[in-house]
């Protein structure tokens, strides 16, 4: 009972610390990052976790009814060919039907997964017409986000050690500067990397693509509605592969318009003098 007690207490620790969210994020959108105790995917918050989520289900559908008849067809056969019920063994050793059923079958199955797969490749690998561009640079350990439709504003976005962090923050996934995009918006992404391999990966809007070096990669994602959108780099990348967490904003368009403003202001503030002559 003590531990079962000890359990519960842990559980709605975790549950709190979680889903604890300061006023001004709770009041600029949800906050999609793990849950405590998930089992499943996180909830799509953008067209390609939706699809994502569909392609999931269609092949979950499709293993059980295959493991439902491999099961039976295990106990049928125990059952009606064991060796009490056969003193005698089989002699058979071919059976054309079967074999050719056993190879038909197993293809047109792959067939069937493989067609609604390659469609979602090709649905997040390119964005024919994009809203806006950004650029995603890997390095040990942090990101850098670039605005090339913007003005070329750059920044970096390192995690918030544990000790540093604020109340309603969430531990290994706060970072000092957000990546901002507008609400309802294609964004192009082109991943890059200075050092080795990483991953941008942000699970609630279905993104994944390696950060190689000297090599630009393209997908794109699209926010639903408002809110923060945490993921992290999920490719081994060295000692402090664990602190490069991701959080993406989004905001409405006139908000991210003015972000934009001071973030152009912010840039020349930085830029030495002659460089702006």
């Amino acid at each position: 009972m003590r531990i079962l007690k000890r359990l519960a207490a842990l559980a709605a620790a975790c549950a709190t610390s979680v889903l604890m969210l300061p006023d001004a994020l709770a009041a600029e959108g949800a906050v999609w990052a793990p849950k405590a105790w998930e089992m499943g995917m996180q909830p799509a918050a953008g067209p390609l976790k939706a699809r994502t989520i569909e392609l999931h289900d269609l092949v979950l559908v499709i293993i059980t009814l295959i493991t439902l008849f491999v099961g039976g067809l295990l106990m049928w056969v125990m059952y009606r060919y064991n060796s009490r019920r056969n003193q005698a063994s089989s002699q058979n050793s071919h059976n054309t039907v079967l074999e050719i059923a056993w190879t038909v079958l197993p293809v047109l199955i792959l067939v069937i997964i493989a067609i609604p797969s390659f469609r979602l490749i090709y649905y997040q690998d390119r964005t024919p017409d994009p809203d806006m561009t950004v650029k995603v640079n890997g390095h040990q350990w942090y990101w850098s986000y670039n605005y090339p439709d913007q003005g070329g504003f750059e920044f970096d976005s390192h995690y918030i050690m544990d000790e540093d962090l604020k109340p309603g923050q969430l531990r290994l996934l706060a970072v000092d500067n957000e990546m901002i995009i507008p609400v309802g918006k294609k964004v192009r992404i082109l991943t890059n990397s200075t050092d080795v391999i990483h991953s941008f990966f942000i699970p609630s809007l279905g993104v994944q693509r390696y950060a190689i070096p000297g090599r630009a990669v393209e997908t794109w994602l699209e926010a639903s509605e408002p809110g923060v959108f945490y993921g992290q780099c999920n490719q081994i990348c060295g000692e402090n592969h664990s602190r490069m967490p991701i959080a993406i904003r989004a905001v409405a368009q006139a908000d991210f318009d003015k972000w934009v403003t001071t973030q152009k202001k912010a840039a020349a503030a930085r830029l030495p003098k002659y460089a702006l002559q």
